[in-house]
C-alpha cells in the first residue's frame, strides 16, 4: 500500500430543510388550521481516529466530501428526516489544520477519538409553529440554515515510541526487520527506504514498544537536499531516538564522527525540542573489515563528549541485546544513566578551558555589544548636535538674509529721498541763478541808469544853476527805482551800484576834462 502522510481536502456539512406552509383541508372540518412540518437538520462531517489505518491514500484521490441535507418539511404535522452525519476514517496521530491560515484545530492521538469538522445546518420551522390566537392563518415558513464547509490539511505523524535516524544505507532497514516482525525493503544503495515504517517490538516480560524507521536524513536536508525534512515529522512524538552510525562508510568527507554530527546539525536545524531528546548511539556494520579500526577512534571522541557507543551489528546479532536494554530501560523508567560514560580528566580540564574561553568569548562580545549600544546612543546625539548645528546656520542665514533684504529696502527708500533732495537742490540752484541773473540785470540797469545819471550831472555842470538842482532830484530816483527792482535780496547790490555809480562820473568827469 502506498504510504501518504499529507492532503488536502474539502469538507461542507449538509443544510438544514426548509419548514412546510400548509393548512388543512378536510370536509365538515372548518378552519383546519395550519399543519406545517419543520425542516430536518443536515448531517455533519466527523473525524474518527482508527488504528486500523496506516495512510491518508482513501483522501488523496478523494478530496470532496459532503454530507447529505434534512429534508423539508410537509403537511399533516409531518416533519422531514434529518440525514446522518458523515464519518472520515484516519490513522491515530493525525493533525487536522485549517488550510488557510495554518492553524491546528485537532490532533487525533487516541484511537476512537471523534471531532465535528463541519457541523450541519438546523432544519426550519413550519407555519404551525407560528400559528397564534391573533394570527390564526400565518401563511409564511422558516427556512433551514447552512452547513459548514472547510478547507482541511491532514497530517499524519506516526505513533512511534523509538525513533532510527541515520544516513542513507546505514543498516536502518536491516536492524528493524531484525528486532521486530516488520519486512521494509533492504538493498545495497542508499535511499532504498522511500516511506516510514512502523514495527512492533516484542521485549521482555509482556513489554512491547513501536520503532519507526524513516528515510535517511544527509547533509543539507534542512534546504531539500536528498528527501528533505519532511520525514522528520514521524519521529517527533517518539522518546528515544537511536542514531545508527556507518561505521563501513566511504566517499569523500565521510567518516562516523563528522556523520554524527551532521545527524545532530539538521536534527536541530528542524526542532531543538527534538535534538533535545535522549539519544543512543549505536556502531553498526562490525562485521567488515574496517569497522574495527574505526571504532576505537570515534567511540574515544564521543568517550570525551562523555556520550557511550554501543558496537552493533544488524547482519549477524552481535551486540543487539545491550542496545535493546538500554533502549527498554530509557523508555520505561526514563533513566538514562546507560547512555553516558565518565568523561577523562584530559578531556574535562579541555572542556573547562573551552567553556571559560566561551565565556571570555561571550563576555567580549557582550561589551563589543555594549560598546555598540553606546555608540548608537551617541550617535544619535551627535546627529542632533549635527541637526541643531546645520539649523542655527540655516538660521543665521535666513537672518543674514532678512537684513541684508531690510537694508535694500531702506536703500531703496531712501533713493527717492536723495533724488528729492537733489531736485530740490537742483530747483534751489535754479532759483538761486535766475535771482543771481535778476541781480546781474539789475546792477547792468543800475550802471546804465548811473552813466545817464552822470552825463546829466556833466551837462548839468555846464548848464544853468536852475538845471543842476535838478539833478539830484533824478539821482535820489534813480537810486529808488534801483531799490526798488532788487527787493529785499538787492541791498547789497544798491550798495554796489551806488558805489559804482560814485566812481563812473569821476572816470567821465576825467574823460570830459580831456
Amino acid at each position: 500500500m502506498k504510504f501518504v502522510d499529507e492532503v488536502r481536502i474539502f469538507v461542507k456539512a449538509g443544510d438544514g430543510g426548509n419548514g412546510a406552509v400548509s393548512f388543512r383541508r378536510e370536509k365538515y372540518i372548518e378552519r383546519g388550521g395550519p399543519n406545517g412540518g419543520d425542516g430536518g437538520n443536515g448531517g455533519s462531517v466527523v473525524f474518527v481516529a482508527d488504528p486500523q489505518l496506516t495512510t491518508l491514500l482513501d483522501y488523496r484521490y478523494q478530496q470532496h466530501h459532503r454530507a447529505r441535507n434534512g429534508e423539508h418539511g410537509m403537511g399533516s404535522d409531518c416533519n422531514g428526516r434529518a440525514a446522518e452525519d458523515m464519518v472520515l476514517k484516519v490513522p491515530v496521530g493525525t493533525l487536522v489544520k485549517d488550510a488557510n491560515t495554518g492553524e491546528l484545530l485537532v490532533d487525533l492521538s487516541e484511537a476512537g477519538q471523534r471531532w465535528v469538522a463541519a457541523k450541519g445546518g438546523r432544519g426550519g420551522l413550519g407555519n404551525m409553529n407560528f400559528a397564534t390566537s391573533t394570527r390564526q392563518t400565518p401563511r409564511f415558513a422558516q427556512d433551514g440554515t447552512k452547513g459548514e464547509e472547510l478547507t482541511l490539511r491532514l497530517e499524519l505523524k506516526l505513533l512511534a515510541d523509538v525513533g532510527l535516524l541515520g544516513f542513507p544505507n546505514a543498516g536502518k532497514s536491516t536492524f528493524i526487520s531484525r528486532v521486530s516482525r516488520a519486512r521494509p525493503k533492504v538493498a545495497d544503495y542508499p535511499f532504498t527506504t522511500l516511506v516510514p515504517n512502523l514495527g512492533m517490538v516484542q521485549y521482555k516480560d509482556g513489554l512491547s514498544f513501536v520503532m519507526a524507521d524513516i528515510p535517511g536524513i544527509i547533509e543539507g536536508a534542512s534546504e531539500g537536499v536528498g528527501l528533505g525534512h519532511q520525514f522528520l515529522r514521524h519521529v517527533e512524538r517518539c522518546k528515544v531516538l537511536i542514531h545508527l552510525i556507518d561505521m563501513g562508510a566511504e566517499g569523500e568527507g565521510r567518516s562516523p564522527l563528522h556523520d554524527f554530527d551532521v545527524l545532530n546539525a539538521e536534527l536541530g536545524k528542524y526542532s531543538p525540542e527534538l535534538a533535545s531528546k535522549p539519544q543512543v548511539v549505536a556502531a553498526n556494520k562490525l562485521d567488515l573489515p574496517d569497522a574495527q579500526a574505526r571504532l576505537e577512534g570515534f567511540t574515544e571522541a564521543l568517550r570525551e563528549r562523555g556520550i557511550r557507543v554501543y558496537p552493533v551489528s544488524c547482519a549477524t546479532g552481535e551486540g543487539m541485546q545491550p542496545l535493546m536494554d538500554s533502549v527498554a530501560e530509557v523508555l520505561f523508567t526514563g533513566r538514562t544513566e546507560k547512555l553516558h560514560v565518565e568523561i577523562p580528566a584530559k578531556a574535562a580540564r579541555a572542556g573547562k578551558a573551552k567553556a571559560k574561553a566561551a565565556e571570555k568569548k561571550a563576555s567580549a562580545s557582550s561589551a563589543g555589544a555594549a560598546t555598540a549600544k553606546a555608540a548608537a546612543k551617541k550617535a544619535p546625539a551627535r546627529k542632533a548636535g549635527a541637526a541643531a548645528a546645520t539649523k542655527k546656520s540655516a538660521a543665521e542665514k535666513k537672518a543674514v538674509t532678512k537684513k541684508s533684504a531690510a537694508v535694500k529696502k531702506a536703500v531703496t527708500k531712501k533713493a527717492p529721498a536723495r533724488k528729492a533732495g537733489a531736485a530740490a537742490k537742483t530747483s534751489a540752484a535754479r532759483k538761486a541763478g535766475t535771482a543771481a541773473a535778476k541781480k546781474s540785470a539789475a546792477k547792468n540797469a543800475s550802471t546804465r541808469k548811473s552813466g545817464t545819471g552822470t552825463a546829466k550831472k556833466a551837462a548839468s555842470k555846464k548848464a544853468p544853476a536852475r538845471k543842476s538842482g535838478t539833478a539830484p532830484v533824478k539821482k535820489s530816483a534813480a537810486k529808488k527805482a534801483s531799490a526798488r527792482k532788487s527787493g529785499s535780496s538787492g541791498k547789497a547790490a544798491a550798495k554796489k551800484a551806488s558805489a559804482a555809480t560814485r566812481r563812473a562820473p569821476a572816470r567821465k568827469s576825467g574823460g570830459g576834462r580831456s
